[in-house]
């Protein structure tokens, strides 16, 4: 069944907001924004990994202030406590009964600052929310609201002060992206835009959630033929057999790529999802599960290096 072609001018239109509002912040980046934006309409999370002020921050909050829904933000320091994100029972002396405190997870957008400075207990605590939508605290169980995201930065793990993320943790996010330095031209119009003050101040919504929620249900409704199926499985499926990998993609892996590859042809007006959706999607959405063998990385070898191989050898359908 395809896609109502209105539906999919739906998708370009508020889309379209988006990204435009989002780069009156983050400059010179439309990539990254797209990426972005595949992940939230494929009901993924996001994790955006760069040094420090490259604008990874900015990027989450541009978004989250683009859409008119709740947003909380998460500072990850070493001394934050798992129930800090989900939230802790506290005896009401009035009541004499235990009342539901919701941590700072409980939001549509949340916003997790530097999550590799936390400890990985409660970097764990996330691992529910983001995989089930829910969150159990002292045996009950409390939903988390839709549209639920999860954009999290992190700085590489060489820094002073950093954790590494467990790959559990890891392999809830869809993608990670890297901004990266701007470039001269967007960095000289930076100084200018922000001299004065900060372009997040004047930043309007332009979506709201209702309609986030109806742009997710036509994004399910793309079509995925099953030669395209059977490569994404086989892209997945090579990282799991290669030597120069201790660790492959999961499953979860598997449906994340043909779920960003749905949201990604409908943000370029298909219907359908081609090999190229799949291929352009593979490393930001399996690079950071995977880990290099200790031969590989005494060769010298990088895991972006390894995928991009790994792709070149999957054979590509023509249909």
């Amino acid at each position: 069944m395809s896609t109502p072609s209105a539906d999919l001018e739906t998708v370009a239109r508020v889309s379209g907001r988006i990204r435009g509002n989002v780069e009156r912040v983050i400059e010179g980046k439309s990539d990254v924004v797209f990426s972005t934006l595949v992940v939230l309409l494929a009901e993924g999370h996001l994790l955006i990994e760069d040094v420090p002020g490259v604008g990874k921050t900015q990027l989450a909050k541009a978004l989250a202030r683009s859409i008119d829904c709740t947003v909380r933000r998460i500072q990850f320091t070493p001394d934050l406590l798992p129930s800090d994100v989900t939230g802790v029972s506290v005896f009401n002396q009035n009541t004499r009964e235990f009342e539901f405190r919701p941590g700072g997870v409980f939001a549509n957008i949340v916003v997790g600052d530097e999550i590799n400075r936390a400890s990985p207990k409660t970097q764990s605590a996330l691992l529910e929310c983001m995989e089930e939508r829910q969150v159990t605290v002292d045996t009950k169980t409390y939903q988390l609201e839709s549209p639920f995201l999860v954009i999290a930065t992190q700085n590489p793990i060489e820094m002073e002060g950093t954790y590494v993320l467990p790959e559990a943790q890891r392999d809830r996010f869809m993608a990670r992206v890297s901004i990266g330095y701007p470039p001269t031209a967007a960095e000289m119009a930076m100084i200018t835009a922000h001299a004065g003050a900060n372009p997040l101040d004047d930043l309007e919504p332009v979506t709201d959630a209702a309609e986030i929620r109806k742009l997710v249900g036509i994004v399910s409704q793309v079509h995925v033929s099953e030669p395209v199926q059977r490569y994404a499985v086989g892209i997945v499926t090579a990282t799991r057999a290669s030597s120069e990998l201790s660790l492959g993609a999961s499953p979860r892996a598997t449906l994340h790529l043909v779920r960003a590859a749905k949201a990604a042809a409908a943000l370029q007006g298909r219907d359908f999802v081609l090999p190229d959706d799949i291929s352009a999607l593979a490393l930001p959405v399996l690079t950071h599960r995977l880990l290099l063998s200790a031969e590989a990385a005494l060769g010298g070898r990088q895991v972006a290096d390894v995928l991009r191989s790994l792709l070149g050898a999957v054979p590509v359908p023509s249909a």
